[in-house]
């Protein structure tokens, strides 16, 4: 965690006002948002700093992704998503210097349509045959997809098998019936609505997926933005973040 984050206390950094009037614009990936909305009225209500929040992708080249957001001028003032994608921000000078922190960790896990047998995926083995046996396999194109699409199904050697079948809609396809399973970071589906959670794919071929928040450059409510941070990344953000399959990042 950075040197300002660990020097101020959290009740420092929360005493703002109950008059203020700061609004923050968050860009953030669908990988934070569980904890984030259970998190945001404590945070809302002690500080009087009202928050919105835009969802989009960590990566990709779709016009949704928080970068391409960001280019074409849409305000924010702190961004929450996938640390692969921050550091590509960070590259591109987009994020405040040393403003970035790690909130939280997830592992990939799978999911079927509520109801459906739940596959076995208890071993590496398990998990391609499942795969292999699925009519539909749906994820996101962002920072997990990348993974399974340029890495993992050439290491099972799948990928002739598995790319005709896969479409980049996520667990909502799932729930609808037009996929059979679904591969995403565990925080995304745990609870998702029309779908149950079968568990974390094996550890031999998992990506733990980190989240991180920093500023955005040229924002107006950094001080505000900073106190956000400073509560999604503070201990009282753990109850949260375990319901919603995520495990506090290792540095704090």
């Amino acid at each position: 965690m950075h040197t300002f984050l660990r020097a101020v206390s959290l009740a420092a950094l929360l005493a703002l006002p109950a008059t203020s009037f700061a609004q923050i614009r968050v860009l953030m990936s669908g990988g934070f948002a569980a904890p984030f909305e259970e998190l945001l009225p404590e945070f809302q209500k002690a500080t009087g700093i009202t928050v919105t929040a835009t969802r989009g992708q960590s990566q990709g080249t779709g016009p949704t992704t928080i970068g391409a957001q960001l280019k074409r001028g849409v305000p924010a003032d702190m961004v929450i998503m996938a640390r692969e994608g921050l550091d590509e921000l960070i590259a591109d000078g987009k994020i405040v210097a040393k403003s970035d922190i790690d909130l939280a960790k997830t592992p990939l896990g799978l999911s079927v349509r509520a109801g459906a047998p739940k596959p076995d995926i208890s071993s590496v083995e398990a998990f391609k045959k499942t795969v292999l046996n699925a009519k539909g396999v749906t994820y996101p194109g962002s920072t997990t997809g990348i993974y399974l699409t340029t890495k993992l199904w050439q290491q099972l050697g799948i990928a002739n098998e598995v790319t005709p079948k896969i479409t980049n809609t996520g667990v909502a396809a799932v729930a609808k019936g037009d996929a059979e399973i679904a591969i995403q970071p565990v925080s995304e589906i745990i609870h998702a609505a029309g779908a149950d959670f079968v568990g974390a794919i094996p550890k031999e071929i998992q990506y733990v997926s980190v989240f991180s928040a920093a500023l955005v450059q040229g924002s107006q409510e950094q001080d505000a933005a900073r106190k956000l941070i400073a509560f999604l990344s503070g201990p009282g953000a753990a109850n949260a973040l375990k319901k919603s399959g995520m495990e506090p990042a290792a540095d704090r």
